[in-house]
């Protein structure tokens, strides 16, 4: 039983001596996602919610290479959100351009630099553009509000 307790202490000591980095924890922040809504620039409406628009119209394009572009829109409770979740995994440059049906709503440009730290990774991002559209960013929310005409 003794032996036993002995190297129970023995395995745990090297274990914890062999991550320790200076750190109090190990972290990982993942990137922040990309959210817009599409309101009327008059009313403040959401053009899915009152029915202008149609969430099986979304398209999001890669400029770069012209190919489709993974996102989800958010339709719980009325949400009636667009977001992008697959910016900033990695240091890059992203041009999008985010459409309805085949009508250009706005490019995004985002300049994201994923920063590998000793204890935490983060993501910075450099540059964020959102290019011919109005839009209005909610601080406290982190969505964009896109202003249709």
């Amino acid at each position: 039983m003794k032996q036993t307790i002995k190297i129970l202490l023995l395995s745990l000591v090297i274990l914890t001596q062999g991550c320790e980095k200076g750190c109090e924890q190990e972290c990982f922040t993942p990137p922040s996602p990309f959210e817009f809504e599409l309101v009327d620039k008059l009313t403040g409406e959401n053009l899915f919610t009152n029915g202008t628009f149609s969430s099986s119209d979304i398209k999001v394009i890669n400029l770069d290479d012209q190919s489709n572009v993974a996102f989800t829109f958010i339709d719980e409770n009325n949400y009636n959100v667009i977001r992008i979740n697959t910016i900033g995994w990695e240091t890059e440059i992203v041009n999008y351009s985010i459409m309805i049906s085949l009508e250009n709503i706005f490019d995004l440009f985002v300049n994201a630099e994923r920063l590998n730290g000793e204890c935490c990774s983060s993501t910075d991002y450099k540059e964020i553009r959102i290019e011919n559209s109005e839009f209005e960013l909610n601080q406290n929310s982190g969505i964009y509000k896109i202003l249709v005409e």
